[in-house]
C-alpha cells in the first residue's frame, strides 16, 4: 500500500536550513506505519532535501561549502535569460537533489542518533515549500 501526505515549511530564503524529522515522524505515528519505505520529496526547483546533523556549526558550514561550488555571484545563463537572481539557487538544488528515502522499522525512521532530514532552501527570497511523503509499506 503506498499512503501520501503533504507537510508545509515555510522558509527565510536563502540558506535557511529547516528540520523536516518533528513533522515526518509526526506523519509516521498519524498513518500507524510499523514498517516501510518513507519518501519525501520536495516540489519546487530551488529547494533540496538531504540528511545532516543539524546543529549551528553545520548550518553555517552548508552554505559556505556551497558557495564554492555554485557561487551567488557567478554568471548564470538562467539568469541572463529570465532578468532575475537565482541561477545558483537552481544548480546548488540540482547538486543536493529534491528527495530522499529513508526506511521505517519499529515505527521509527531509521536514522541516526545525530542524523535528521532537512529542507534546504535555495532560493533567494522566503518561500512556502510543500513537502511530498509517501510511505510504502505490504
Amino acid at each position: 500500500m503506498i499512503r501520501t501526505s503533504r507537510i508545509r515549511v515555510a522558509t527565510n530564503g536563502q540558506d535557511d536550513m529547516v528540520d523536516l524529522t518533528p513533522k515526518i515522524e509526526q506523519v509516521l505515528r498519524s498513518e500507524g506505519v510499523s514498517e516501510a519505505l518513507m519518501t519525501a520529496f520536495v516540489v519546487g526547483s530551488t529547494a533540496a532535501l538531504s540528511t545532516i546533523e543539524y546543529e549551528p556549526g553545520l548550518q553555517r558550514d552548508m552554505p559556505v561549502a556551497l558557495e564554492r561550488v555554485a557561487p551567488v555571484d557567478a554568471v548564470y545563463e538562467h539568469e541572463e535569460k529570465w532578468h532575475d537572481d537565482n541561477g545558483h539557487s537552481h544548480i546548488r538544488a540540482s547538486l543536493v537533489g529534491p528527495s530522499l528515502s529513508v526506511p521505517v522499522s519499529g515505527g521509527r525512521l531509521t536514522l541516526g542518533e545525530w542524523q535528521q532530514i532537512v529542507l534546504l532552501e535555495f532560493d533567494t527570497r522566503p518561500r512556502e515549500r510543500q513537502v511530498v511523503i509517501q510511505l510504502i509499506d505490504g
